[in-house]
């Protein structure tokens, strides 16, 4: 990335400058270079001559000429100046610019990657409890972990996405009650409705159950009957959450099941663990974790009636996360409402004898989905709950990922389905996406009159409006590395808006196809490079690219 190139010329100009004696020895401090606010100032700056300024003995802006003064030749530097009270604003040659037209169509669908490192990661995302449909809470927690697992993949990782399948406990059993009373239900007989799992999708399930298996559940003991729906309804649930997340691009690479922990002897492996290391406590006859942390209270481990907890499984699970399957990086995704169980897991995995470094908690805040401002409530399927399923088809797969990915993890957020609808640049989506069939439309037109971009020569791309675009389709490489850094994936979808931004101002300002053949041979690939960049950032956001809209 240029911005590394800029940041290493800076640390030798001032190595240099001490060599030479213009400036006093001193060990390095980091050097930072950034994109100025106000792009007047440069393509980008530095504040390091004021960090220096205590170490050198000499103002800010002396040693920014100093610096200056020894900075190597480099083809992609047009400029660079001093701007009290002591930054270096740097300024890209447009020549060089012009160039990197080049370098974007080489790298075709791998501009915009980045080499950040090479480590083990997984991604466990959605993870909600298998007991009904995808609803739009757990679609936010879907976007944002496979977007996180597209843009850690694009700096280098090797990246696993996994679905962690509670199929233990409570909630599962009663699932399983659920299940019967409409199974029974659909046969006519007058069992209750069930307290908990009210949604339509149970009603037909139980039918469904009912024309498969007739009356034969009825008639076993109750405890196999339902232990068998249960089973039954796991696994058709499950099997949707499969379709649902399909539905938004999304595959995972596994389906690990809790039970699984209890079957495989992990969970006594991890409990062992814990005990050789003191770190069980048994109170009330209840079995607690210890805490070394003054802000984390002890939690139970195992129930006084013998029933693991579910922060139980969740030990077991760190300990085949890390110290099983080795990955040197594990990531979840959480909903804020999990923020007080951070500290209590990292606490497991000291216990275990883990490194708590290597796992990172995201935690993400809630969505409420509104129409023209107004919130909607009900689900026609789910009960309580709006499913994924009921919004993606009502506006889109792609409109789905874009508008739940806008916002920051740790920020709330608003769907607003009119908005995701409408076929105009007030729908970010539709800007975006417009963009790219826009060239494809140009694309068309070129074919139609013979032109190509075939020996187009980039030099001449000099109006302003090609170097703002340019510009901004060298930027994707640092948004992706910053993305990758910060966890933090909502800022592709600004980049995208500033990318089709760009690229709708240069469509105004200058003539693609024209009576010159040779300048429209180099519009065809400054535009055939810029649909490369709108596809890879629409790509890393697991939305379609569009030839006609």
């Amino acid at each position: 990335m240029i911005r590394y190139q800029l940041t290493e010329l800076i640390k030798t100009a001032i190595q240099t400058a001490q060599q030479a004696g213009d400036l006093s020895a001193f060990d390095l401090p980091e050097i930072v270079v950034e994109r100025p606010k106000d792009p007047a100032h440069g393509d980008y700056a530095t504040p390091v001559a004021m960090s220096l300024a205590r170490l050198a003995r000499m103002a800010p802006l002396q040693i920014a000429a100093k610096i200056i003064s020894h900075l190597p030749a480099a083809d992609y530097l047009g400029g660079v100046a001093a701007a009290p009270p002591g930054f270096i604003n740097l300024r890209l040659a447009e020549t060089w610019l012009a160039q990197q037209v080049e370098t974007i169509l080489a790298e075709g669908d791998g501009f915009g990657r980045v080499n950040l490192g090479q480590k083990n990661v997984q991604v466990e995302f959605i993870s909600a409890n298998p007991t009904g449909p995808l609803v739009v809470g757990s679609g936010r927690n879907a976007v944002l972990g496979d977007t996180l697992a597209k843009v850690l993949a694009a700096t280098g990782h090797t990246v696993q996405r996994e679905y962690y399948v509670n199929d233990v406990g409570t909630q599962v059993d009663n699932l399983g009650k659920a299940m019967f009373a409409r199974y029974a239900q659909a046969l006519g007989q007058a069992e209750p409705d069930p307290e908990e799992y009210q949604g339509e999708y149970l009603v037909e399930m139980g039918q469904a159950a009912a024309r498969q298996f007739g009356d034969k559940y009825l008639h076993l003991d109750r405890a196999e009957a339902l232990a068998f729906m249960r089973r039954y309804a796991l696994d058709g649930i499950i099997a949707g959450l499969k379709e649902d997340t399909a539905l938004i691009g999304i595959h995972f690479d596994n389906w690990f099941s809790e039970q699984s922990l209890y079957d495989d002897g992990t969970y006594e492996l991890a409990l062992d663990k814990l005990k050789a290391k003191n770190m069980l406590v048994e109170r009330d006859g209840a079995l607690w974790l210890k805490s070394e942390d003054e802000d984390d209270k002890e939690n139970v481990i195992v129930r006084s009636d013998g029933r693991p907890t579910y922060f139980a499984s969740d030990i077991a699970y760190v300990w085949n996360k890390l110290g099983k399957r080795n990955f040197e990086w594990a990531i979840y995704i959480w909903g804020a409402d999990h923020h007080g169980h951070v500290k209590r897991v990292k606490n497991a995995a000291r216990g275990l004898g883990l490194d708590a470094d290597k796992l990172t908690m995201i935690l993400y805040q809630l969505v409420t989905i509104t129409r023209d401002g107004v919130p909607v409530r009900q689900s026609k399927r789910a009960g309580n709950f709006i499913t994924v399923r009921e919004v993606v088809e009502e506006i889109g797969a792609d409109a789905f990922r874009f508008m739940l990915l806008t916002r920051s993890a740790d920020s709330p957020m608003e769907l607003d389905l009119t908005l995701a609808t409408k076929q105009s640049n007030e729908n970010p989506v539709f800007y975006v996406q417009y963009g790219h069939a826009r060239i494809a439309s140009i694309f068309r037109k070129a074919q139609e009159e013979g032109a190509s971009m075939e020996g187009g020569d980039v030099s001449l791309l000099t109006h302003p409006s090609e170097m703002t675009l340019i510009r901004e389709m060298l930027r994707l490489r640092e948004i992706v590395a910053h993305a990758a850094e910060n966890l933090a994936p909502h800022y592709l979808t600004y980049y995208a808006q500033d990318l089709a931004t760009a690229f709708h101002a240069f469509y105004r300002d200058c003539r693609v196809v024209s009576e010159d053949s040779a300048l429209t041979a180099a519009r065809l690939k400054l535009v055939k490079a810029a649909q490369i960049t709108l596809a890879n950032t629409l790509r890393l956001m697991g939305m379609s690219a569009p030839e006609r809209m």
